[in-house]
């Protein structure tokens, strides 16, 4: 144990200092202050760790509560009759003839089932209107029936065991967005189709399934929100990762090699990393305008179209990658250069065959976050056009980087925008995707980072 001095006594007033021992393992009010301060710390710290962790708790509580039910829908399972009279008037069965046939005439055999099956079991509604059965169904569910027996003209005058979708109203009703309340208030329900929908699902005709019309199809009009997908939304924003990869890597490698391996020191590298630097933090939005006046306005690219997208991102990416991979360089251990050097080897096979491959590790996962960062950019992507509703799927590369196409982003801004509910849980799903998308894009760097690692 060891003593320090200390202040006298009062009674020894008068005498010769004498140094007072005092112990170290009792605590003076000095370290009792800097104890309390370290607790305070750490308890800030624990405050601030839990407040984010609960922050992120709800706010993928709330994204997962409002787009789950995206993933499902509901379906009419009913028996439908194909009317030879209504689908081929002239019965010939010419598909040229069937052809002018409009949709619309499709959906009197849907009524038309719906009505007999309700007939058959024997379910009466009160106050149930002719108008109720007529929106039971999508529109989409007279456009598929059609495009099913123009696909198998066989199909006329038989009867078919149909999954029709039916309208955004019905399939909320079993997702809790309609309620007896609200359809009472609404104009395009009815509190006695909200009463047959509970009725027909009671007698098995309506089911809910997994939804995968909602990840291949593509976007849909704004009265029909069941029907709206993300397909060419997912295919875009595929066609623009693609285009970043192929030009933002080797860009962004080949310059981060330069300025940290050969470039002279010197004050224009030094500008040039001090704009680099800069860029990195640059708001998106300006990249967008810059790709709308030069790649539209100036090289004429077309609008709403991946390459555009791309080569946007592509400029809002490269910063990253090259901020990421000098630090990867830097990282590699000069002994690996002089080791080289000392054998023979020359500057560029040092770099290439040693240097850069122990720093791959950084540069894949550099790039990685940077594509999934770019990945979720909607701002830049809304200036060049891809905000237009696009229904037909792009053609595959290198024609389709060229035509129109959604992005992943863009779509759930569009979605937010319109007045049906069921456009939010969509919104909401779809944000759920674009997640997955962006975790399985950072768990690929994780585990690349882990595979390739190396230690010295």
């Amino acid at each position: 144990m060891t003593d320090v001095t200390g202040p006298r006594p009062a009674f020894d007033a008068g005498r010769p200092a004498v140094p007072q021992r005092r112990s170290l393992l009792t605590a003076d009010q000095r370290t009792r202050r800097r104890n309390a301060a370290e607790t305070r710390f750490r308890a800030y710290g624990m405050a601030a760790i839990l407040a984010a962790i609960a922050a992120l708790a709800f706010l993928l509580f709330t994204i997962i509560r409002d787009g789950a039910p995206a993933f499902t829908q509901t379906y009419a399972r009913i028996p439908v009759t194909i009317d030879a009279a209504v689908v081929d008037p002239k019965g010939n069965r010419d598909p040229a003839e069937m052809q002018k046939v409009l949709t619309t005439s499709y959906r009197k055999l849907l009524e038309a089932s719906l009505t007999a099956y309700v007939a058959d079991k024997g379910i009466a509604i009160e106050g149930l209107k002719p108008q109720d059965l007529k929106t039971f169904f999508s529109d989409q569910a007279q456009a598929d029936l059609r495009a099913q027996v123009l696909a198998d003209p066989n199909l006329i005058g038989t009867q078919i065991d149909e999954f029709a979708l039916t309208s955004s109203r019905i399939d909320g009703i079993f997702k809790g967005r309609v309620t007896e309340e609200s359809a009472a208030r609404d104009a395009k329900t009815s509190v006695a189709q909200v009463e047959l929908a509970r009725n027909l699902a009671a007698s098995g005709a309506l089911v809910t399934r997994f939804n995968w019309d909602f990840i291949t199809k593509p976007d849909a009009s704004e009265n029909r929100a069941e029907a709206a997908g993300l397909g060419v939304a997912i295919i875009g924003s595929a066609y623009m990762m693609l285009i970043v990869l192929v030009l933002a890597l080797p860009i962004g490698v080949a310059a981060s090699i330069y300025l940290e391996e050969f470039a002279p020191k010197n004050r224009f590298t030094d500008l040039i990393e001090v704009n680099i630097a800069n860029l990195a933090a640059v708001p998106s939005i300006v990249y967008g305008i810059l790709g709308l006046a030069a790649f539209i306005n100036f090289v004429g690219l077309p609008q709403s179209a991946p390459i555009v997208g791309g080569l946007v991102l592509t400029l809002m990416t490269l910063p990253t990658i090259i901020i990421a991979t000098r630090a990867a360089l830097k990282a590699v251990p000069p002994s690996i250069r002089d080791a080289a050097l000392g054998v023979g080897a020359s500057r560029m096979q040092t770099v290439f065959h040693h240097v850069l491959p122990l720093a791959m590790p950084g540069v894949l996962t550099g790039t990685i976050i940077g594509l999934a960062h770019a990945l979720g950019e909607t701002a830049p992507l809304l200036l060049i056009g891809m905000v237009a509703f696009v229904r037909d799927y792009p053609s595959a590369p290198p024609e389709g980087l060229f035509e129109p196409a959604a992005a992943l982003p863009v779509q759930i801004y569009n979605w937010t925008r319109r007045a049906d509910p069921a456009f939010f849980e969509r919104a909401s799903g779809a944000i759920i995707v674009l997640l997955v998308f962006m975790l399985a894009m950072n768990l690929v760097a994780i585990y690349l980072r882990r595979k390739f690692e190396r230690r010295w």
